[in-house]
């Protein structure tokens, strides 16, 4: 699977990538209650986190935190997550951004590097088998897939400040992407096995960021290029009808991202959904309380 996948540029590297270990000569190490999440469900990398955590069953020993769909500080920082920044890195020189796994005995984040987060939820804590050995450089390519022929082309093919050719070539990059993954899919209900991996949850809420971002900046001829891979499609679905997946979408705070950022023109796309992800979003994402941190907890 790995040789048929594209390579992709190596994204900016996040400022803070502490990793958990297997015991107590790591530092970091697994304990119940000690660490805590930081996500906002309307990031793409906090939805990944988000379905990881509950796939792994880790609720009552590992506590998510849900900041605002919208960060409220300059530069996609949060307030809230300022204070352990500058615990970790005086002075801190960046935005606090989010995702953050933190350390609630030494009250600093152990990395914000989403990719890493993901592997020590699955590696190191007990729960399915989400980055089962010998499949790491299949799994990891999956990711690359995603960045480099859905994400980055879905992008291109929808910007008004390129030329036709531009968008054109950026979209057949995105439809041959998503022509091997309709390949790929057939016979299969995941990427890699039985059951779910990291590879499913990073595709799948690339997926979720082509139908509910991208797409509203694609003419009716590219939607309807791109909804021309059933399987992947039908797999879109069914994934969003598993309760670990499905509860974490925050529909409304997606839109309020985007649109919030978003330089774009709205183009006939927009009016054509390909899932209907509403259908399986639980009504209120999870039941929420205020948290003193100034997020949300969750329950």
């Amino acid at each position: 699977m790995s040789s048929s996948f594209p390579s992709v540029v190596p994204a900016v590297v996040p400022s803070l990538r502490g990793r958990i270990g297997h015991d107590a000569r790591s530092g970091f190490y697994p304990a119940s209650h000690r660490y805590r999440l930081h996500l906002a469900l309307s990031c793409p990398h906090g939805l990944q986190i988000a379905v990881t955590h509950s796939l792994l069953g880790l609720d009552e020993i590992l506590p998510v935190t849900l900041l605002p769909a919208l960060p409220d500080a300059g530069g996609d920082g949060y307030l809230a997550l300022r204070p352990l920044y500058e615990a970790s890195s005086h002075q801190h020189p960046g935005p606090a951004k989010a995702p953050v796994l933190s350390d609630g005995w030494s009250g600093r984040i152990v990395s914000t590097d989403p990719a890493e987060i993901l592997t020590d939820l699955a590696r190191r804590f007990r729960g399915p088998d989400l980055y089962p050995r010998g499949a790491e450089t299949a799994i990891d390519t999956v990711g690359l897939l995603c960045e480099r022929s859905i994400d980055a082309p879905a992008q291109c093919a929808g910007r008004a400040d390129t030329g036709p050719a531009v968008r054109e070539a950026a979209l057949r990059v995105l439809v041959e992407g998503l022509a091997l993954l309709e390949r790929r899919l057939e016979g299969r209900d995941h990427l890699l096995g039985e059951e779910p991996t990291l590879a499913d949850v990073r595709l799948w809420a690339t997926l979720v960021q082509l139908d509910t971002v991208h797409r509203w900046h694609l003419d009716a001829t590219a939607v309807h290029r791109i909804a021309d891979h059933p399987r992947v499609w039908a797999y879109a679905r069914r994934l969003a009808g598993h309760p670990a997946f499905g509860r974490h979408l925050d529909l409304a705070g997606i839109a309020l991202r985007h649109h919030s950022r978003c330089l774009g023109k709205e183009a006939a796309g927009a009016a054509m959904q390909i899932v209907d992800w509403a259908e399986h979003a639980h009504p209120l994402v999870r039941q929420q309380v205020d948290d003193p941190a100034g997020g949300r907890r969750a329950r």
